[in-house]
């Protein structure tokens, strides 16, 4: 790990961990757009051929699971340490694995990267991404409320991150790490999305806001992600005793015999 730099400053030598975080969250988001708009787009073949809302819902979410797993495997994912999301860089930056330096520019990075995937995704699907029913993939509370979406946000942040930091310290299980972080992924936009939109991530939530100018509940994806990853590094931080802990950079899938990314 990176020593603490009191100055505001990118690192020099991670510039390439800054990039990959970028350009992770930019593949993210254009997956999720492309696979979205040919499921849900009324002029998609998919659409047409498959009638059940809820099929389309789960196959959204195995490609969602799919593209996280990939991108968390692949050799810059390892590099990075995956993160693509501000939330987790919090909870890493709140366990003291990442530096506050690097914590800033990793967020500043996965949020241009956000939205360079939505821009993509918009200049290649067109009218097909921008109208409803797709509406540029934004995240918004469901029918249920606000309320509820704030709550659902902050716990499956929180289960999401926890189940990460439990298996990760486990040496016979670390290495899956990044499976089950796909597998969480693929279940909540399958049954939980339809009470809040299934973010977890404010630079992917931002990310179709801004050229969709879709604002509605845009709060609760700023607070309850990093409130629910924050609470689960506390969480694990009460529960875990140092000694017993495995994982000490800052990485969703740690494994010994990899080069440490710095972070």
């Amino acid at each position: 790990m990176p020593r603490r730099t009191p100055a505001l400053r990118a690192q020099p030598a991670h510039w390439p961990e800054y990039l990959i975080e970028s350009w992770a969250l930019a593949s993210f988001m254009l997956s999720a757009s492309i696979c979205t708009t040919m499921l849900e787009s009324p002029h998609a073949l998919l659409s047409d051929a498959i009638g059940d809302a809820r099929v389309r819902l789960a196959l959204i979410g195995l490609a969602m699971g799919a593209t996280a797993v990939a991108l968390i495997y692949s050799p810059w994912g390892r590099r990075s340490g995956a993160h693509m999301n501000p939330s987790v860089t919090l909870a890493f930056l709140t366990l003291g694995r990442i530096s506050a330096v690097d914590a800033v520019f990793y967020m500043l990075f996965q949020f241009a990267g956000g939205l360079i995937g939505v821009l993509a995704a918009w200049r290649l699907l067109g009218e097909r991404f921008a109208l409803p029913p797709v509406s540029f993939i934004a995240t918004v509370p469901g029918t249920a409320g606000v309320g509820v979406a704030f709550v659902a946000e902050a716990l499956i942040s929180l289960v999401l991150m926890l189940a990460i930091l439990e298996v990760s310290n486990r040496p016979r299980w670390s290495r899956y790490s990044g499976l089950v972080a796909g597998l969480l992924i693929t279940c909540y936009v399958t049954f939980e999305s339809p009470l809040s939109g299934m973010s977890m991530n404010p630079a992917r939530t931002l990310a179709s806001a801004l050229p969709g100018r879709i604002w509605n509940g845009l709060w609760i994806y700023f607070t309850a992600p990093c409130l629910g990853m924050w609470a689960a590094a506390k969480i694990f931080n009460a529960l875990t005793p140092w000694a017993k802990r495995t994982h000490h950079s800052a990485k969703v899938v740690h494994t010994p015999q990899t080069v440490e990314a710095k972070p």
